[in-house]
């Protein structure tokens, strides 16, 4: 029968243990390179990109315009009544991801995610300061003493510097960024802005400065996740165990390379890793696939005269094929493989569907509020008056006519608050400035033998391009409305 464990010795809080990752050239350590200059360069530059959209509007690229409700990116503007495109974004961000680790497993968390990449940011700041991983590691075990203290104060007030940085170019992409750039500095913005930089100054800097793999080990739920989705065709970082087990140093195995593996249990996976996992001991919800044990692996086996590939992408039934004496699948015949082309057929319907959208929608809108207390007002000459408050949208950048008309209801006039009963008429027509909404408190008057009904309001919007909009209301009278 097996022994319980004894729960006296298990523990639910495992102390940390610092990552001290040695640098390392080679293929992906390069694409890592490009990938966090390109994240870091969108990231910075984008909020003082430029963007003409004529006299009536912000002249920025990228714009979260809260106070008006507007969301621009270049030549497109988002209204609140069109946050439908903001929640598609936001599912083709969430399937991207699917579709992502179903082609290339976490490749997202080990190259492009923002944790990845300040944290990849901040420990080459580790080097420059502290030295290579050995160095690292002498002067966190050394005591206090006035040179470890100055090099700790010079790499936190690095550290510092780019968390503000990265703090305060976040609150860029929420007003005009030259403008905020100098009200920040001159003290006179809003505080709002000063409380979002300090916040974000102050989680980047303990998140990448200090919490590093944590993040990815304890808090963040993707890994589980993505847990969930692999399976045996799923491409991941792998240790070929068939091929590099028993290990032995490279005398050993050199004596006896029939006996040992290829593995000669340098360490050199482990010491550059990132999160400080061991790969050769299986999938592990550490392994952020950023590969550099690849690279670190590749170089030890073209030094010793050995095959490279001793920890590649592979998947779980490459592995048994290889170990069966069989070639590995292409990977390019991995990647479209059914789950991935169905992830990729999701995501590219749902754009498709968004670009239709955006390029089919109308740049007028009416939204129409009945009073309902009262429902109508019976007049001296006991014709029946109700009353609609209008709200004219126009979505272009420069000022438009709209012609407001009633659509049923016979009989029926109408007349504003800015205008007489004797100016009643059944067509209006009020010039809307350029992306603006217009509030218009509209009366409708119509003959006393009205029965209750439905009408339509119809805008208009003069111009090349008449667009149209329509919305049905109820005209509520004393009389009941035909059967």
């Amino acid at each position: 029968m097996n022994k319980p464990p004894d729960m006296t010795q298990l523990s639910l809080y495992a102390k940390r243990e610092p990552v001290f990752n040695r640098r390392i050239d080679g293929k992906f350590r390069r694409i890592k390179w490009a990938i966090m200059a390109l994240c870091l360069a969108v990231y910075w530059v984008t909020p003082w990109l430029r963007w003409d959209r004529g006299p009536y509007a912000p002249t920025q690229a990228v714009l979260i315009d809260l106070a008006h409700r507007r969301f621009y990116m270049f030549g497109i503007e988002i209204w609140p009544h069109e946050f439908y495109f903001v929640a598609g974004l936001l599912i083709m961000a969430g399937i991207g991801l699917f579709l992502v680790t179903s082609a290339v497993g976490r490749a997202w968390c080990g190259y492009a995610c923002p944790q990845t990449v300040w944290t990849d940011l901040f420990q080459h700041v580790d080097r420059l300061i502290d030295g290579d991983r050995n160095a690292r590691m002498r002067l966190y075990k050394a005591p206090w003493g006035p040179a470890k203290i100055a090099r700790r104060l010079v790499k936190w007030a690095i550290y510092l510097a780019i968390s503000l940085a990265t703090g305060g170019a976040w609150i860029y992409y929420f007003a005009d960024a030259p403008t905020l750039w100098t009200e920040f500095w001159s003290g006179t913005a809003d505080p709002v802005a000063y409380a979002t930089v300090a916040t974000l100054t102050a989680t980047t800097f303990v998140l990448g400065g200090f919490m590093r793999e944590q993040v990815c080990i304890y808090m963040c739920p993707w890994p589980r996740i993505q847990t969930a989705m692999t399976d045996e065709k799923s491409l991941t970082v792998t240790y070929k165990d068939f091929r590099g087990e028993p290990r032995a140093s490279l005398k050993k195995s050199q004596k006896a390379p029939d006996v040992f593996g290829d593995c000669i249990d340098c360490n050199q996976c482990v010491a550059v890793c990132p999160t400080g996992i061991d790969i050769r001991q299986g999938p592990q919800v550490g392994c952020i696939t950023c590969a550099l044990c690849i690279d670190a692996c590749d170089r030890v086996m073209q030094d010793i005269g050995r095959p490279r590939g001793l920890i590649d992408y592979a998947t779980l039934d490459d592995a048994e094929r290889e170990k069966a004496g069989q070639p590995p699948t292409r990977h390019l015949k991995l990647i479209w493989r059914p789950r991935t082309l169905a992830y990729l057929a999701v995501w590219a319907g749902i754009g498709l569907a968004l670009l239709f959208a955006l390029g089919t929608r109308v740049h007028t809108g009416l939204t129409v509020a009945k009073d309902r207390n009262p429902p109508y007002i019976l007049l001296s000459d006991g014709s029946v008056r109700g009353a609609y408050t209008l709200r004219l949208r126009n979505m272009e950048g420069r000022p438009r006519k709209m012609e407001i008309a009633l659509v049923g209801l016979p009989g029926a006039v109408m007349w504003t608050d800015d205008s007489a009963r004797a100016d009643a008429a059944r067509t209006l027509t009020r010039t809307i400035p350029a992306d603006a909404t217009l509030p218009l408190r509209v009366y409708v008057v119509a003959p006393p033998t009205t029965a209750a009904q439905d009408f339509t309001f119809r805008v208009t919007a003069e111009g090349e391009a008449r667009e149209t909009a329509l919305s049905e209301v109820t005209f509520d009278t004393p009389q009941e409305a035909n059967p």
